[in-house]
């Protein structure tokens, strides 16, 4: 799998979100966040600032779902990507 240009596959971290005090958050409560959580597994071509492997955050609102050997990835624009951890 090659993505092409400043595509970048990657996989969806569910995570669960608590707060400051301890109090686990709801999934709807989680939606009201604005960027999900990812692992990449391959970036593009021309993709410069995330290689594979790296654990990022991005728009949630960005991309799309693809089922690559019956596994579910995401595809975003690298310009879509907000932090690098």
């Amino acid at each position: 799998m090659i993505p092409i240009n400043k595509y970048c596959v990657i996989n969806e971290i569910k995570e669960q979100s608590q707060t400051e005090s301890g109090l686990m958050l709801s999934a709807s409560d989680s939606d009201k966040f604005r960027y999900k959580k990812g692992k990449v597994v391959k970036e593009g071509t021309n993709v410069d600032c995330v290689k594979s492997g790296d654990m990022i955050y991005y728009d949630k609102a960005a991309g799309f779902e693809m089922l690559i050997d019956n596994v579910a990835y995401t595809i975003i624009l690298e310009r879509d990507i907000v932090l690098v951890l």
